[in-house]
């Protein structure tokens, strides 16, 4: 009797590796798609930025340094690795856009053009998905985080080499403030 009380436990138990096992794999398994999510609307950005860029150039030759700063920027993000790395990438590479949106409204034939402004909403509805591709990034990356810290979880997590993922997060302070609206 107390053998099959043992042989029970034990098998209990394994069951209980295995299940916690494969719920990590799932959970990082979401964390690396989550990542995918937010490459593949950041491709989709890169991919706009270069006609955004040859759509102004004809009007605004004279502010060469700006639509080189997007452009390199643009390359800097796509040479980026790793999830920090990225992050900054991908911060430097918004404040370049704004910065080219700034230019844009000085110039009224530019700001009314129909490819400009397909141009800008199609971007605007991209940023948008980034957005919530780095919310659900960050959420998954938090529900992952958890479970290997927390017991039992933590102890297979060590066990088997699962390791914390970073947040994508925001590099500058600035950006964390909320954007003064002056009429």
């Amino acid at each position: 009797m107390p053998t099959l009380i043992g042989l029970g436990v034990i098998v209990a138990l394994v069951f209980l590796i295995v299940g916690i096992y494969n719920g990590l794999v799932k959970l990082r398994q979401e964390v690396k798609n989550a990542w995918a999510q937010i490459d593949v609307q950041l491709k989709r950005r890169y991919d706009l930025i270069p006609n955004l860029v040859n759509t102004c150039k004809g009007y605004i030759a004279h502010e060469r340094g700006t639509l080189e700063a997007v452009t390199k920027a643009r390359q800097q993000a796509i040479d980026a690795k790793g999830v920090a790395e990225k992050a900054g990438a991908e911060n430097f590479l918004t404040q370049t856009l704004r910065s080219l949106f700034a230019v844009v409204e000085a110039y009224p034939d530019l700001k009314a053009n129909q490819n400009m402004m397909a141009l800008q909403e199609e971007l605007a509805s991209t940023e948008n998905k980034i957005g919530f591709a780095r919310q659900y990034y960050n959420d998954s990356v938090m529900k992952y985080n958890t479970r290997i810290q927390t017991v039992p979880a933590n102890m297979i997590a060590s066990m088997f080499g699962f390791t914390l993922e970073e947040f994508f997060e925001l590099q500058e302070a600035a950006e964390r403030q909320a954007p003064k609206v002056e009429f």
